[in-house]
């Protein structure tokens, strides 16, 4: 059986982090925002000089991250509709894959739904083949075959040459996860839904009980591609009090979509301090959290006062510990968010940091008056 299915997903088995591609009401301002505060580069851009009519996108980079932010340049159109509803959001999650017409033909075959047809996009640089299925709300997976494509990014853009402006320097390496909210019991829907047409298997579940407080809950299942590469935890809200934060990202949201990407970091201390000293917000984790965290978690090699003066979470499993921050929306919806991760082992997600976590984003809700 194994084998079977092995041979069925075949196509799907080396799935990787290809890009993120952002929808914006500004893609000018919002790339000088992340150069300046994230510490990206601004590597690229199409528009109607380069060929493309009627949109604007800037390709930022770090490390392994690419980062597409792209905005309307008129009232009409797929882009301009989708940040009229939902703001500034992840429209794409783009997937890299050795042959993107055998991917997408099995992510169908299993049942995904077909967005857009295998194509082949070129330009003097070659050629790159693109195809794209549909997930939660308005997001997609774009499948992206790039081995014969040797330009800055892929056809339509050209090489920009500006260095970042941030006045100090993180080093933000790679995507770790992609969260996503759903709707009300959704969440065992679109886990099943990419088990059967990404052949996912689910890592690990939490449910209410695990992710409360006195207010309010949520339910979250992680799944993931057998190397553990691409993972996606799946939120839904669970009856509570008052209004979670995850209500609070649909009704702002105005449905489905993603929540927050975790970004790996080989110094979380160093990367937090920096992107705290170019201004980006984090939420506050409460003191008294650190007056224990020795005795829950062990002897780490981080000292606890610089932890405690950065707000930086940590949590262990069997394999190890891991050090974690969020910060606070990226926009002024409260809908998309940053986690900074560093993994020392540790393969988990930081259940044992949803108490203080949850707390502080109930914090932020208040403030909001949306708790």
């Amino acid at each position: 059986m194994a084998t079977q299915i092995s041979d069925r997903y075949a196509a799907l088995q080396e799935l990787d982090w290809d890009h993120l591609h952002f929808y914006v009401g500004n893609a000018k301002q919002a790339a000088h925002y992340y150069a300046t505060a994230f510490g990206f580069t601004i590597a690229g851009y199409a528009g109607p000089e380069t060929g493309r009519s009627g949109s604007a996108s800037y390709l930022l980079v770090q490390n392994q991250l690419r980062f597409v932010l792209t905005s309307a340049l008129g009232p009409d159109g797929a882009i301009a509709q989708h940040v009229a509803l939902h703001g500034d959001g992840i429209r794409d999650v783009a997937l890299s894959v050795p042959d993107a017409r055998a991917a997408f033909a099995t992510a169908v075959e299993n049942g995904a739904h077909a967005i857009a047809q295998p194509a082949e996009s070129s330009d003097e640089h070659g050629t790159a083949i693109l195809a794209t299925v549909g997930s939660y709300g308005d997001t997609v997976h774009t499948f992206v075959e790039r081995a014969g494509y040797r330009g800055v990014f892929l056809p339509g853009f050209v090489p920009l040459a500006r260095e970042p402006a941030a006045p100090s320097r993180p080093d933000l390496r790679a995507i770790d996860h992609v969260v996503g909210n759903v709707g009300w019991n959704e969440m065992d829907w679109w886990a099943q839904y990419y088990s059967k047409a990404f052949g996912f298997t689910q890592l690990v579940s939490f449910d209410d009980n695990d992710i409360s407080t006195e207010f309010t809950a949520l339910r979250s299942k992680v799944v993931s591609d057998a190397r553990r590469r691409v993972k996606f935890p799946i939120n839904e809200p669970a009856e509570g009090r008052k209004k979670s934060q995850i209500e609070e990202f649909l009704d702002f949201y105005h449905g489905a979509g993603v929540q927050h990407v975790a970004i790996a970091t080989d110094d979380i201390l160093k990367t937090v301090q920096a992107l705290r000293d170019n201004g980006v917000q984090f939420l506050e984790t409460p003191s008294s959290y650190y007056d224990a965290l020795e005795a829950r978690v062990g002897r780490i090699d981080e000292a606890t006062g610089v932890l405690r003066d950065l707000s930086i979470l940590v949590d262990k499993d069997d394999q190890g510990y891991m050090l974690q921050i969020f910060t606070k929306p990226l926009q002024d919806r409260p809908t998309v968010f940053f986690e900074i991760i560093q993994r020392r082992g540790s393969m988990s997600f930081g259940k044992g940091n949803f108490k203080a976590l949850f707390v502080a984003i109930e914090e932020e809700q208040g403030k909001r008056g949306n708790l």
